[in-house]
């Protein structure tokens, strides 16, 4: 769609005046501008999927490993978007880890930052420390196949926690977004992500040591195609045909 509509502009283009080139003068836009376009580039239907996966996976220096997950799907099927949380706990086969002695000071501010935020702050040895945000634009028409939609339903203002030798996890509704945390047992850190009101938010403090931890939020999209009747392109293709007499 966008190359019949460059195509439009370029043939209107050299078929004016050289008065009127000057409207095509490339002018610069203000960024408070930008942010109205936002959520505009995709005409209206062509989005039939989309969905959000979060996780996160705190792995100790025994092995034992504490997981959650959170997973909504919205396509046109969807009566009320539902997250659906599931949480997962494995023991390892190593000794217990020993306490954290880490002191991790200050960071007051990673929580009132706006856009994407992530932080790995790390006050121990051997640790491993991860935080993912993807975004996933497919075009096939099919919603993507890895996203289940198992678990417990989520409602605002209820929280769902799991353990394991490895720590809590909990999964919280607030303020219209959500809420994954993770504190590790044996003083050896915590995690957080959070997702809502425009913002990312992935944070993760060590202060043991030989820790693994994962954060990962995922945004899946689904565009349908469009057809060659669509009626946008006719009307470019139209636009283009009453062209041809000049020449172009």
């Amino acid at each position: 769609m966008n190359t019949y509509r460059w195509l439009t502009v370029m043939c209107l283009a050299a078929s004016m005046p050289a008065y009127a080139s000057t409207v095509f003068k490339p002018v610069e836009i203000k960024d408070s501008e930008m942010a109205e376009l936002r959520g505009r580039y995709v005409m209206p239907g062509r989005i039939i999927s989309f969905g959000i996966v979060m996780s996160s996976t705190w792995t100790n220096a025994a092995g034992d490993s504490i997981t959650g997950k959170a997973s909504m799907q919205i396509d046109s099927t969807t009566i009320t978007p539902q997250f659906y949380v599931s949480t997962t706990g494995t023991k390892g086969n190593g000794a217990t880890p020993n306490n954290g002695t880490g002191n991790v000071t200050g960071g007051a501010g990673l929580g009132s930052g706006q856009g994407v935020t992530q932080s790995v702050r790390a006050a121990g040895d051997g640790n491993t420390a991860y935080n993912d945000v993807g975004i996933n634009v497919t075009q096939n028409g099919l919603a993507p196949a890895n996203i289940v939609q198992s678990g417990q339903a989520l409602v605002a203002g209820k929280t769902i926690t799991g353990e394991s030798g490895a720590g809590q996890v909990s999964v919280s509704a607030l303020n219209g977004g959500l809420q994954m945390a993770i504190k590790a047992n044996d003083g050896q850190g915590n995690a957080v992500q959070q997702i809502g009101a425009g913002n990312v938010l992935q944070g993760t403090v060590l202060q043991g040591n030989s820790n693994f931890v994962n954060n990962m939020t995922q945004l899946n999209v689904v565009l349908g195609n469009d057809a060659l009747n669509n009626f946008t392109q006719n009307l470019n293709l139209n636009q283009l045909k009453g062209l041809r007499s000049s020449g172009y």
